[in-house]
């Protein structure tokens, strides 16, 4: 906890610190565009100010924040402080030793040379002045921009399609499909006319078998209704099966579970299901996020050592006779269902912010992050994920993904 306090303190501070600092910058504008710039700078950090107030503290007291304002409003107070803002203040403090260091080092050269510092034009100290204008205010055109693009995002999808051969699957379900429909995250970035274009591109797919690993809410219980109606509302031939994700828990994990249960979706926490395609058994098994015991929202949850213990538990109800399919939210779980021919998987979308297919955030947080990925005769799929917890993506577009198995 004091670690978000700490970084709530640091951006708190730096919309202050960055609002004085730029509005002394720009009132040395030629009027009438120091009065306008100064107001606009002002108005601009005032508004991330407040909205970082109301976005850690909204959670902590149960204040509908996330509800209540639109969400390019949001969309730019999480673009500003995470992507613009905390890496300026990282960069400024670089830039700060820096500069001492060079400082100190012209000091020195002048008393060797015995220089004295020559005088700048006029015509100098007004270039500068713009220029540093210019500077202070692009990150706050950056934000701007930044939520332009968000916005363009939010109700833009993909159906990514896969074919998959697999040397264990049984003649009888070669050309299965399935839709893998991940991290809807119901809530501030993922609500209204998207949900309908989601259930209606799943079920265009006429999908074999419709799977959900996880995170179908981004945080409260209230989005939860809405989103077990979209879930509810997706069509699979052989039906749906839904595990859980960290963010389903982030509020209330048991309650969660009896809600999805309760209203008559098959969710699977270290259980499994059997049922029968084309003859051939079939048995889904759902991995819960985290250990057995402990807070599930605690950040040791998403460990190797709690996901191995839940594998080894969940696997002693492994059925032989079964071809078996995993649902696991965090893709490492991948590492240790070595008798599992096919797991799918979401929690990274995709990497989230991606400079390239392998650079990125991706390859920095997991050893797997989008796609297929293989080891000897088992696959795993890692979805970039349907819906959004944060506003922007980059090179990690929201996807459906649509597999079709094959048999070899």
């Amino acid at each position: 906890m004091w670690f978000f306090a700490l970084i709530f303190l640091v951006l708190f501070l730096g919309d202050l610190v960055w609002g004085w600092k730029t509005s002394m910058r720009v009132r040395r504008l030629p009027r009438p565009w120091a009065g306008f710039a100064m107001a606009s700078v002002i108005a601009f950090a005032m508004l991330q100010a407040a909205g970082i107030i109301l976005l850690f503290f909204g959670r902590r007291l149960d204040w509908p924040v996330e509800t209540l304002f639109p969400k390019p409003i949001i969309a730019g107070v999480y673009i500003w402080h995470c992507l613009v803002l905390l890496p300026l203040a990282f960069l400024w403090f670089l830039w700060r030793i820096a500069a001492g260091v060079l400082r100190i080092a012209r000091a020195l050269s002048r008393l060797k040379r015995a220089e004295t510092p020559q005088p700048r034009s006029e015509n100098d100290v007004s270039r500068r002045e713009f220029v540093a204008a210019s500077l202070c205010t692009a990150p706050a055109l950056l934000a701007l921009g930044g939520t332009g693009m968000a916005a363009y995002q939010w109700n833009q999808f993909r159906i990514r399609r896969l074919t998959l051969p697999l040397a264990n699957l049984p003649k009888a379900l070669d050309g299965l499909t399935i839709a893998q429909v991940c991290d809807l995250h119901v809530g501030v970035f993922t609500r209204g006319a998207v949900l309908d274009k989601i259930v209606e591109a799943t079920n265009s797919l006429r999908a074999d078998l419709v799977m959900l690993p996880g995170d179908l809410i981004n945080y409260s219980l209230s989005d939860l209704p809405v989103a077990l109606d979209v879930a509810k509302r997706l069509e699979g031939r052989h039906g749906s099966f839904v595990c859980e994700g960290n963010h389903d828990l982030f509020e209330n994990p048991e309650a969660f579970r009896k809600l999805t249960t309760d209203a008559g979706l098959r969710l699977l926490v270290n259980d499994t299901a059997m049922l029968s395609i084309r003859g051939v058994p079939v048995q889904v098994l759902g991995l819960r996020w985290g250990a057995a015991y402990g807070d599930p929202r605690a950040t040791s949850s998403r460990g190797d050592l709690a996901i191995e213990g839940s594998m080894k538990e969940l696997l002693t109800l492994r059925q032989r006779e079964a071809f078996p399919i995993l649902l696991a939210h965090h893709p490492h779980a991948f590492d240790f269902a070595a008798d599992i021919p096919l797991t799918l998987s979401g929690h990274t979308h995709g990497g989230q912010l991606m400079l390239t297919k392998d650079f990125g955030f991706g390859p920095a947080m997991f050893r797997y992050w989008s796609g297929l990925y293989q080891k000897a005769d088992r696959a795993l799929v890692v979805s970039n994920g349907v819906g959004n917890w944060f506003p922007v993506r980059v090179q990690a577009p929201a996807e459906i993904v649509h597999l079709t198995l094959r048999s070899v």
